[in-house]
């Protein structure tokens, strides 16, 4: 017997080959399923998780400001806020969501929704597009601009806890 010879007899290749597809089989089912997780729609946040949720219109002021409007006070929508100066996130928020807009064909029409979460998530959506922008995520300060806009009140309106007006 030479030193060549397989001590068990002579290996088949097939058994090698067949043991290479189910490893290869494997590798790509765990990557199809990697992949169809990272690129599936998140599901949309329970009810429950909704802390409150309102629905705003933004626009352009000649002076540079930006209203907010919402477009539940009135039949025509009333001023709860305003942007002054600068405001370089909230301006750079609001054209990134304008942009999807544009590229659809649509206009301002349709109101935006900002949903505060139980676990501290700020969102600002558009229901028109589907996109959403996480506010938290750019930190306390920028997240600040928009939780303002949870109890604004139309101009002129009258507190109903302290009485004042606004």
């Amino acid at each position: 017997m030479s030193h060549h010879d397989a001590p068990f007899g002579p290996v088949t290749p097939w058994p090698v080959w067949a043991l290479g597809g189910l490893m290869l089989a494997t590798l790509a089912v765990v990557a199809w399923q990697r992949w169809e997780h990272v690129n599936a729609p998140r599901a949309e946040a329970a009810v429950t998780d909704v802390l409150w949720q309102r629905s705003l219109r933004f626009e352009d002021r000649p002076n540079g400001d930006i209203a907010v409007i919402d477009p539940t006070a009135g039949p025509q929508g009333a001023e709860v806020h305003r942007f002054q100066g600068e405001q370089g996130f909230a301006r750079g928020t609001l054209r990134a969501l304008a942009r999807a807009r544009a590229q659809s064909g649509l206009g301002p029409q349709q109101p935006f929704v900002l949903t505060a979460h139980r676990d501290g998530r700020l969102v600002l959506s558009d229901p028109a597009t589907g996109q959403r922008i996480s506010l938290e995520s750019f930190g306390p300060t920028n997240l600040a601009v928009f939780a303002v806009l949870r109890d604004a009140r139309p101009v002129g309106s009258t507190d109903p806890v302290s009485g004042a007006s606004r």
